[in-house]
């Protein structure tokens, strides 16, 4: 039987299209006390993701400090373990391939940490951190790999001859661009970026964001775009997830979550942007949230963001909602919200 290239009803894109399936993926970090440190509780960092990245793509994850993005991204990537559910690759299950068939997967998997000033080690050169990927996997000999760091470094706008210094030495943009250099190094076709320009100053984002952009163009990368920033999310992605406690309450085309935000989290944060223009800023509802973002290791029953809607009703309290699609079979829009249709 063939597979059509196209989006079915429920949301979820074909097998040809998929890179990576994420489904009902969960990360709880135990609570543990007492002298014998038994587990009083978890908390439920991740709790039941579900969504695809589609092969060449830009997803971009948002939400608030603490929802669990960046332990997504990690935890897609085995670097946590998870806790349940499921991360196809190529049709396996990451979760429960051998160590050593992992390992080999890593080569095609990679990852763009967060802050460049603690993810390289300060006691290796700028050769060793980049190559150090290729001999972990065994790829290349010592001149070849030596050959490969420059490449690598001349692609992200580096000075090839920038090999023998160590990461004190340089910005903390050129840093970044150092972390994106090891990332490149085997040749991977998905890296996970966590949120890999909210360490820089606002005049280097958009250089790394662009150079980031360059790359996906000229090698063909997956990312998933981890960050808080929405205005650079929107340049950068194609499609968008909005992540709240631990769960994705929305999920669908770039503009169409930008444009027609449906559930009352995504519209206040969208709220939140910044507009240049006075006028225009002044005509638009700014949505403010009350209260804080409830304890993870004790989520509010049915849906998690009733505490801080204003408009939740008894059913919001009681049921947590379903993912319903408002969008089209071939653009799904993904919405977790009992009362979303309102919003239309």
């Amino acid at each position: 039987m063939t597979l059509e290239n196209k989006t079915p009803p429920n949301g979820h894109a074909s097998d040809n299209d998929v890179l990576i399936r994420v489904r009902d993926l969960k990360k709880h970090f135990p609570i543990k006390r007492g002298v014998f440190r038994r587990q009083v509780g978890a908390v439920q960092a991740v709790d039941g993701v579900t969504f695809d990245i589609k092969r060449g793509e830009t997803l971009g994850l948002v939400g608030e400090s603490g929802c669990g993005k960046s332990t997504a991204g990690r935890t897609i990537l085995q670097l946590l373990e998870p806790t349940g559910g499921s991360v196809l690759w190529n049709g396996k299950d990451l979760a429960k391939v051998s160590r050593e068939e992992l390992r080999k997967s890593r080569r095609h998997m990679q990852m763009i940490f967060q802050d460049p000033y603690a993810s390289l080690n300060p006691r290796m050169t700028v050769g060793k951190i980049v190559s150090e990927p290729l001999r972990i996997q065994g790829i290349g000999s010592a001149s070849e790999r030596i050959d490969r760091v420059e490449e690598l470094l001349k692609l992200v706008g580096l000075n090839p001859y920038f090999v023998k210094r160590y990461p004190h030495e340089f910005s903390g943009g050129q840093r970044q661009r150092i972390g994106i250099a090891r990332a490149l190094s085997t040749n991977p076709s998905f890296i996970v970026a966590d949120e890999p320009i909210s360490a820089l100053d606002v005049s280097i984002q958009a250089q790394v964001v662009n150079l980031l952009d360059d790359l996906k163009a000229n090698l063909g990368l997956t990312y998933l775009f981890i960050a808080h920033d929405l205005s650079m999310v929107r340049y950068i992605s194609d499609r968008v997830a909005v992540m709240y406690l631990g769960r994705i309450v929305e999920l669908g085309e770039r503009d169409t979550v930008y444009d027609h935000p449906q559930h009352p989290y995504t519209q206040a944060l969208l709220s939140a942007i910044p507009i240049p223009n006075p006028k225009e800023d002044a005509k638009r509802q700014r949505i403010i949230l009350e209260g804080d973002v409830p304890n993870p290791a004790n989520p509010p029953s049915g849906c998690r963001f009733h505490t801080r809607c204003h408009y939740a009703t008894d059913i919001c309290r009681q049921e947590e909602p379903e993912n319903r699609n408002l969008g089209t079979a071939e653009t799904p829009h993904m919405v977790a919200c009992h009362h979303a249709d309102q919003f239309q």
